[in-house]
């Protein structure tokens, strides 16, 4: 089985996370031969990669309408010319004219709601937009939640949701011990690139009503600032409220960096709007974080009862969900536990096996295509 990767649109966060996980392992599957297209830009994103899998640089100014040219004639041309069994594209959109065309549902489209500019708003519209031209003319869908699924597969239409599989992305589970009182650590960590659905406003605003208490506590923002007005939005009001010296942004860091906040912290708090999985909320369940969680989306899916959740737009449900854990050891104990249990559930061998799955149905049913036609 060819499989041609477009993964074109993995630039950061969990889009390459999600690639460079599964291609080792969608490597070792029997029969299969890897061929991954990708900007010569993104390449040390993904390096060293495994010797196993072809890697395509694609060589052009990376504008939008470039991209779009290249991802919607180029890759398919190219991938027809290699005589490919299946096209994968891991993001919400992909070549609609291939014949043998995976999807993968992992943007929240209903970030539109909340965007508060029009450059995001057309953003968000035009993602939209781009979604449902893909779903109508691939062959199958991947969502990686069951709420993904409910919010992209239109409840009118019936086969887009039949033809749409829940896979859950995975996590490299460490083997660790749960925390104890003496590893419970200091800080409240917030882990991801920043962009306005991440929430992390409201987050400050909780945490400025969580130092009046605790005025000795920090709050560490690991990501980088993408959304740059938003950014600007979340400096002026730390100086507003006079907490800077509270609060750290430590932009991107190394992952055994990151492992180790992870496991220092006394609180991972996790305050997205809208999300279709949550990557570093897994994570942190993974390491054995205590967890306060927003109650909406897909979290609860993932949390499960390994955490306490939150009304995200609720700056005083915030402060006391997280003051709730700062306050009893004990229940972080219990929740580090749970959480290290849960997280052993969503692993990446599982994620290939069910993604490998969709994709050999998908090449076997055009293969017996062809041998009709004949």
């Amino acid at each position: 089985m060819r499989i041609v990767i477009n993964g074109i649109h993995a630039k950061s966060g969990g889009g390459v996370t999600y690639l460079r996980n599964i291609l080792p392992l969608l490597a070792n599957m029997p029969n299969t031969e890897l061929h991954l297209f990708i900007h010569k830009d993104q390449f040390e994103l993904f390096y060293p990669l495994d010797e196993r899998i072809n890697v395509i640089l694609l060589s052009f100014k990376a504008t939008f309408w470039n991209t779009l040219l290249w991802e919607q004639l180029a890759i398919p041309l190219k991938a027809w010319a290699m005589g490919y069994s299946v096209l994968f594209s891991p993001a919400n959109y992909g070549p609609v004219m291939a014949r043998n065309n995976v999807i993968l549902l992992r943007n929240a489209i209903s970030v539109l709601k909340i965007a508060q500019n029009s450059k995001q708003k057309i953003y968000w519209l035009s993602l939209s937009l781009a979604t449902l031209l893909s779903l109508v003319t691939a062959k199958r869908s991947i969502a990686v939640s069951h709420y993904a699924k409910k919010l992209m597969t239109p409840k009118l239409v019936d086969r887009f949701s039949q033809k749409c599989s829940v896979v859950y992305h995975g996590v490299k589970s460490p083997k660790l011990s749960p925390r104890s009182r003496d590893s419970l650590g200091v800080d409240i960590l917030a882990v991801s690139d920043i962009y306005v659905q991440k929430n992390y406003y409201n987050l400050i605003l909780s945490f400025s009503i969580l130092i009046k208490k605790r005025p000795k506590l920090r709050l560490i923002i690991i990501g980088q600032k993408i959304d740059h007005n938003y950014s600007e939005q979340l400096d002026n009001l730390i100086k507003e409220l006079n907490i800077e010296k509270n609060i750290s942004f430590k932009g991107k860091v190394d992952t055994q960096d990151l492992i180790e906040y992870y496991r220092t912290c006394r609180v991972f708090v996790f305050p997205s709007l809208v999300e279709t999985f949550g990557n570093t909320l897994l994570e942190a369940m993974a390491h054995g974080s205590p967890i306060a969680c927003s109650n909406t989306s897909a979290m609860p899916e993932v949390l499960g009862d390994c955490g306490i959740f939150f009304n995200p737009n609720d700056k005083f449900d915030i402060a006391n969900k997280i003051e709730s854990l700062l306050a009893n050891d004990e229940l972080s104990i219990e929740f580090s536990k749970k959480a290290i249990k849960r997280a052993a559930i969503f692993n990446w061998e599982n994620t290939v096996k069910e993604t490998y799955n969709i994709l050999a149905e998908v090449a076997d049913h055009n293969q017996n295509m062809v041998k009709i036609f004949r």
